[in-house]
């Protein structure tokens, strides 16, 4: 069989004032966050010596910080992007959880749709840094705590009801499943079920995309290698298995629109009709630190699409915040302010 020869990029060029109108419609917008909540907690310490015991380095405890991640994380993004946000979920009845839940009520947001569930471990990815004094600290060694059994039946049907519940008040539905049972596609098919034509699902799964097809889904937000895994191939320079790819999981999952990042070499935006638009990084290549990134992704362009913009457009604004937020060390976040800027900024440059 003939392969069909590449096809033209589509036109990357998007109205810039209409993407800094869009954004500055964010606060006008609810969004509700079904998800993994991970807590990213980092141990930072000073090398004071090494080990008589093992050729390993010791460290001088001086800090701990515990910071949003996975679901948590986009929730985190959502908010400081200025959106209203509902998430739902559940986490343990444990340390990590409970910062969690009070990181998010010194944000004002509404926590009574996460859930505790006694006896299950939230999942917690600790990180321990190691530097001298005024210095970087570097990443030695990660320890990840996870739930060692699946969530109860009774914790399952608050969940469903909890989620239908928050829909009824928002203007799109973001799920971000990190594979620890929260996000599932039963849950959410029953949830959207009765949604109305124009309220936007989006999906960003670490695990699993495709078993998310058939459900309603509207856009997805994979990285290149979770597109990689779920076709079971290798893209790297190959634009032809970039583009079969893309599109297979576009038809199969019957999507909208399916943006795919790929790290130094931008994004590339699938819509129906085989439109094939690839975007170019914004800012630099040389990312500081990725953590997060697909979550600051995923809020951006949730928000965009539910702002009114086309998928073009909100793939542009998506990766504009994944842009900025790559530049920032550590799993972190941009207000719409540093967004905001990065348009005007580059409005600027288009003009001159």
């Amino acid at each position: 069989m003939k392969r069909r020869p590449a096809q033209e990029p589509a036109s990357t060029s998007v109205d810039l004032l209409a993407l800094r109108e869009c954004v500055e419609q964010i606060s006008t917008r609810t969004i509700v966050l079904l998800g993994d909540f991970v807590a990213d907690e980092f141990q930072y310490g000073e090398i004071s010596r090494v080990s008589r015991e093992a050729p390993v380095l010791i460290l001088k405890h001086r800090e701990t910080q515990i910071v949003p991640g996975g679901g948590a994380n986009a929730a985190n993004n959502l908010a400081s992007l200025g959106a209203r946000v509902l998430p739902v979920t559940a986490v343990g009845d444990d340390a990590a959880g409970e910062a969690l839940i009070a990181h998010f009520r010194r944000l004002r947001l509404n926590v009574s749709s996460v859930l505790r569930v006694k006896g299950w471990t939230t999942p917690t990815k600790r990180r321990f840094l190691a530097g001298w004094a005024h210095t970087v600290g570097q990443q030695v060694l990660r320890v990840d705590y996870e739930p060692t059994s699946s969530l109860p039946d009774a914790i399952r049907r608050k969940l469903r009801q909890r989620l239908s519940a928050n829909l009824r008040k928002a203007h799109a539905l973001a799920v971000s499943d990190y594979g620890f049972g929260i996000a599932t596609p039963e849950l959410v098919q029953h949830a959207i079920a009765k949604r109305k034509r124009g309220f936007y699902v989006t999906l960003d799964a670490r695990y699993g995309l495709h078993r998310y097809a058939k459900v309603g889904i509207t856009a997805a937000t994979p990285n290149e290698a979770e597109l990689e895994a779920e076709h079971h191939t290798a893209i790297g320079q190959d634009t032809r298995e970039l583009e079969r790819a893309g599109r297979a999981t576009l038809s199969e999952m019957k999507l909208q629109s399916l943006l795919v990042t790929r790290g130094r070499h931008g994004a590339s935006l699938f819509e129906p009709g085989d439109r094939l638009t690839q975007i170019r990084v914004h800012g630099s290549d040389q990312a500081v630190d990725v953590t997060g990134a697909g979550d600051t992704v995923l809020a951006a362009y949730t928000l965009a699409l539910a702002c009114g913009a086309s998928p073009l457009e909100a793939a542009h604004i998506a990766n504009i915040a994944g842009g900025l937020v790559v530049m920032k060390r550590g799993t972190a976040t941009i207000s719409r302010e540093e967004l905001l800027d990065a348009i005007r900024a580059e409005a600027s440059g288009a003009a001159s």
